[in-house]
């Protein structure tokens, strides 16, 4: 029921096209742009290619931070619509959503249910590291491993630290007591654990993986 009002509500967003040329990617846009596609028939049985093209850059400077996806079809623009997208297609519905590092959504949903991701741009990041996927999937797992590791990492030091900051707030105080972090990181430290936190979620974010506890505490 949630799904589905949250759908009608994203489709509600969706505004039509103004007809122009999908741009082709380019060499220099891997993190900065995500190109996706999904051939589909239309009802007259004829093959279609729709493509989603989102642009990270204007994504981060938009007015409130959302910015916007745009549909295209057989390469011409067809509807925009700001994030989180929800475009109707033949027999579903095209789903967008983005993290502060790339997407984490970008998928077909048909009217039973099915959920199909899109195919990525081989020249794009996310078309890259697929790639990267099928022809060397064991570097590919170690890579992921080690994402997760330079998320798990900072996560688990961070706690003492911010439990430490929520016991010298004056109510918790005088109620609980004082507590004193074991873990005590030199800035510098916390600095390099930040990085590593936010290059591993650009590398997840290729992957169209997030993880709302992870991922979330590496945007903060």
């Amino acid at each position: 029921m949630f799904e589905k009002w949250r759908r009608r509500r994203a489709a509600l967003r969706v505004k039509p096209g103004d007809g122009r040329a999908l741009k082709p990617y380019r060499w220099w846009q891997p993190t900065s742009r995500s190109l996706f596609y999904l051939p589909l028939r239309n009802a007259d049985g004829r093959q279609v290619v729709y493509a989603v093209d989102t642009d990270h850059v204007k994504r981060f400077f938009s007015e409130e931070g959302k910015g916007e996806a745009h549909l295209y079809l057989d390469g011409r623009h067809h509807a925009e619509s700001e994030l989180p997208a929800a475009f109707p297609v033949e027999g579903g519905t095209i789903e967008v959503a983005a993290t502060d590092f790339g997407l984490k959504r970008c998928h077909y949903v048909t009217a039973e249910g099915a959920d199909h991701q899109l195919v990525p741009d081989r020249r794009s990041g996310e078309g890259r590291r697929a790639h990267l996927h099928r022809e060397r999937p064991a570097l590919s797992r170690w890579i992921a491993v080690l994402s997760l590791s330079l998320l798990v990492v900072p996560a688990l030091l961070l706690i003492p630290q911010l439990v430490e900051a929520a016991f010298q707030l004056p109510p918790v105080a005088q109620r609980l007591g004082t507590f004193t972090s074991p873990v005590q990181l030199p800035f510098w430290l916390n600095v390099v654990l930040g990085l590593g936190a936010a290059t591993a979620s650009v590398e997840r974010a290729l992957r169209l993986r997030y993880n709302w506890l992870l991922d979330s505490a590496a945007q903060s």
